[in-house]
């Protein structure tokens, strides 16, 4: 079943269906041998020889003890025949449950449960979108997602149902005799819409400033959305020296309240979207990335080193599929001798290094989506006074063991009409008139978002791969369409460099942060911010580039990108700890890197410290305050004071916060609520400190209640022995297969989920092992894979996954690499063909 949000319910005939295959669970565990058969019959052949229909020639393919696969081929037809075959053997699953949900076709697995998520992507339109960008593939780049495609396909030749996964043994219970269709390139590249959608922008903010507005005064919605903190933490473009915040940032535009009913639609509208597929694991609001470069004039060995760990929810298997592709001779012809992380489902790397150039991602987060309120006659929209016609699209929703169900698609000049999803977005539409002052009339909400937009991007994963300079690799940035990412760049001649590419849109009405009247055309987007226009930096004098969700620069200095910027205390912690080591004057070596990419410090309990430490207080605070004395602020996950104190903050939000907030929106932790305390830390009197009797009343009386709360709380949880008290103890993580493993049946649970693994790190820390603070202290989101590209010796750089390669549970390499991940440890990440062949366990020979 899709993973659609964490506080979610599966239907009653979902819940009936799993009830029964539990059963058969239980009876094959309990049948020994038939299990071993059940379980292992998926696993692939790993070396010998196979046929392989469509080869040109003979592919080898070289594993390593982790299975992680480096595929030889003497063409490029060839390289990305064997890729797509290899990731069928390892994660065809996978990849068959991520094209039914990119195709908005999940209620053809698992019933009417799913039909309102696939009637929301259909609406939105992924996979025609998809497949109007293979349409625009350029012969070349369509011949290499097509041999990919073929190479899937052979992989299903050979295998079917159970010999291709366990997951398909019990999806049979479901829908006797499935067969995956076969694999197209339009599958492949609808995978980049499921990127776009996890990774988008702001939609979610402006509907809290909305519901916000109903209750609070525009001046304290702009101290709980308060702007990045530009004289304090560093911007990308400028890490050197703090910006000064321009004029124009500071103040929130005044919301105008809403009524009862747009409330409700509201919250209505919110939950649809957290309900929608999360195929990038767990979203949570401090989804994130950190990835940094510094140049060779601050390392040991005069060369760069690049380092990068994309934060995302946590999924089994592991989102990310590390493997190197290299051609025999790299000539023109076949230009690829590159290695890093891939996605399932996708041909190139996304992620890594190639012979002379290496590059990391993070998310850029700029504003890329808008509503628009549209007045609907019959099937027309109103346009500067000229009714224009609706594009119109019916299709039919296939349901297993249940009635087809038809949909009715409606696109406006700006997007798709939302609003026929449910009656909730009709709700919404149909108050906003009256809320406005508007005319009468019917309106409903359409929404313009730019991965909906034909686009360049499946091209630019080979154009990246293949980069060899600076040039050539912003020549492939520019072809990256969606999502909008900060890219780091190295180079073997020692350069280093930032670009931040994307579809950013041009606003003529507003900035995004309220829906705009679309019967008026001067509201449209005026286009896209030219490429040249977005930032880019080349070698900068301080000799690194930081990025980590921080501001860019100055809004004053390039084009508006968003508003909602993460508030920056990783990146100035980053910061801190490069010009550490810079200092030092030894050098930075890649231990240095990775050491780095560990570090736990909380820098809001540092900000915090000196006032509990100023308070004078009885009890269980008094206990709790001199518990803290002399912590050194890291959340390590031995630390008992890490754990009393990630408890105090929780108490802190939970006591003195969520009760002036609406119920939709608690505070969540991490890097908004971090700034928006920190910032009323120095106004002991504020009215946000009042608490729910007269005995609280200031800062100090809040603090104090929340020690004296967490102190009883860390008992009640870890014993009354502090200490026995530990940070891992509540940190924890299970990494949830994204299908199955939220059943709420054991059986199922067990066979695909594992864990529970104890975690250091925290929301808002370099080592950014995220939590939701309204629902407790279990992991939602982790760096989800680390690299460190050493420049010097590209076979001394180092990887490591958050699971395994192979997705087959009870696989040796399905859960391997997440004790290592745990630990913080690395593995060795051999390049060079005679480091590939060294570090090779198994070779497996793909032949004509």
């Amino acid at each position: 079943m899709v993973r659609t949000s964490s506080r979610g319910r599966r239907s009653r005939a979902f819940t009936v269906f799993l009830s029964v295959t539990a059963v058969f669970v239980v009876v094959v565990l309990v049948g020994g041998g038939l299990a071993i058969w059940t379980v292992q019959r998926s696993f692939p052949q790993l070396s010998g020889e196979l046929t392989v229909p469509g080869l040109d020639g003979v592919v080898t393919v070289q594993r390593d003890d982790a299975g992680i696969p480096t595929i030889e081929a003497d063409n490029a037809h060839d390289l990305f025949l064997a890729q797509g075959f290899v990731h069928a053997q390892d994660r065809f699953w996978e990849m068959d449950f991520r094209r039914h949900v990119t195709s908005g076709r999940l209620a053809e697995l698992f019933g009417e449960s799913q039909v309102g998520t696939d009637t929301f992507v259909r609406t939105l339109g992924w996979r025609a979108v998809a497949e109007a960008e293979v349409q625009l593939l350029d012969e070349q780049t369509l011949g290499w997602y097509q041999a990919y495609a073929d190479g899937v396909n052979a992989y299903l030749g050979q295998r079917s149902g159970a010999d291709l996964s366990l997951e398909y043994a019990v999806l049979g219970l479901q829908i006797p005799g499935y067969e995956p269709e076969k694999w197209t390139p339009a599958d492949s590249v609808a995978w980049l819409k499921a990127m776009a959608w996890d990774l988008r922008s702001n939609l979610e903010d402006e509907i809290d400033r909305a519901l916000l507005a109903t209750d609070l005064t525009p001046e304290q919605v702009a101290q709980l959305y308060p702007p990045y903190p530009y004289t304090v933490n560093p911007t990308i473009l400028q890490s050197d020296v703090a910006v000064p915040a321009p004029a124009s940032v500071g103040s929130a535009t005044p919301l105008e309240p809403v009524s009862d009913a747009t409330v409700e639609s509201l919250v209505a509208l919110k939950d649809i979207l957290r309900k929608m597929p999360v195929l990038l694991g767990r979203a949570g609001p401090d989804i994130g990335s950190n990835s940094w470069v510094v140049s060779g004039a601050l390392t040991a060995s005069g060369k760069p080193l690049l380092a990068n760990d994309p934060h995302l929810g946590p999924a089994m298997p592991s989102v990310w599929y590390q493997m190197g592709l290299r051609c025999s001779t790299v000539s023109e012809e076949c230009p690829f001798a590159v290695a890093g992380f891939s996605f399932s489902g996708m041909p190139g790397i996304i992620i890594g290094h190639n012979e002379r150039v290496a590059w990391g991602f993070t998310n850029l987060g700029p504003d890329v989506a808008d509503l628009f309120l549209e007045k609907v006659t019959g099937d027309t929209v109103e346009v500067d006074g000229v009714a224009t016609p609706l594009t119109i699209r019916d299709e039919t929703v296939k349901v297993a063991g249940g009635a087809d169900v038809p949909i009715r698609i409606r696109w406006s000049s700006h997007g798709p009409l939302v609003t026929g999803i449910s009656d909730d977005f009709g709700d919404i539409a149909a108050d906003y008139p009256a809320t406005a002052d508007l005319p009468e009339g019917s309106y409903e909400l359409s929404l313009q978002w730019t991965a909906l937009t034909p686009g360049r991007t499946p091209g630019a994963i080979f154009a990246v791969n293949r980069a060899t300079d600076w040039e050539s690799f912003r020549a492939g940035a520019r072809l990256f369409d969606v999502p909008s990412q900060n890219l780091v760049y190295a180079d073997i001649d020692g350069n280093i460099g930032y670009q931040a590419p994307g579809l950013i849109p041009i606003r003529q009405s507003g900035d995004g942060t309220h829906p705009q009247p679309g019967w008026f055309a001067s509201t449209a987007w005026a286009g896209y911010v030219d490429f040249d226009s977005l930032p880019s930096l080349y070698n900068p004098p301080s000799g690194y580039i930081v990025t980590a969700n921080n501001a860019v620069a100055s809004e004053s200095s390039t084009p508006l990108l968003t508003r909602d910027w993460d508030a920056g205390y990783r990146a100035s912690r980053i910061v801190e700890l490069v010009e550490l080591v810079s200092a030092s004057g030894d050098g930075f070596t890649a231990e240095d890197m990775s050491a780095i990419q560990a570090d736990n410090a909380n820098a809001f309990a540092k900000r915090i410290a000196p006032f509990i430490a100023d308070l004078a207080p009885s009890g269980n605070a008094r206990l709790g305050k001199q518990f803290l004395d002399g912590w050194d602020f890291h959340d390590d996950a031995d630390s008992a004071q890490a754990a009393y104190f990630n408890i105090f903050w929780r108490n802190l939000l939970e006591g003195t916060f969520a009760p002036k907030l609406p119920d939709e929106i608690p505070p969540a932790g991490g890097s908004q609520w971090f700034q928006v305390v920190g910032t009323l830390l120095d106004e002991p009197d504020s009215e946000w400190w009042a608490g729910p009797d007269d005995n609280i009343v200031t800062r100090d009386d809040a603090i104090m209640l929340a020690l004296s709360r967490a102190w009883t709380e860390a008992q009640d949880l870890m014993g009354n022995d502090p200490e026995e008290w530990s940070w891992g103890e509540l940190h924890t993580l299970t990494v949830r297969n994204a299908s199955f493993g939220e059943s709420g049946i054991a059986p199922i649970e067990m066979l695909f989920n594992r864990g529970p693994y104890e975690l250091a790190g925290g929301s808002s820390v370099v080592n950014a092992v995220g939590w939701y603070a309204p629902e407790g202290y279990v992991v939602d989101w982790v760096p989800s894979m680390r690299q460190v590209v050493d420049l010097a010796d590209l076979d001394s750089s180092t990887w490591i996954n958050l699971t395994g390669a192979s997705g087959h549970a009870f696989h040796a390499n399905y859960i391997d690499q997440t004790p290592l991940w745990q630990r913080h440890e690395t593995r060795a990440w051999p390049f060079t063909p005679d480091a590939v062949t060294e570090a090779t366990r198994d070779t497996l020979t793909l032949v004509p």
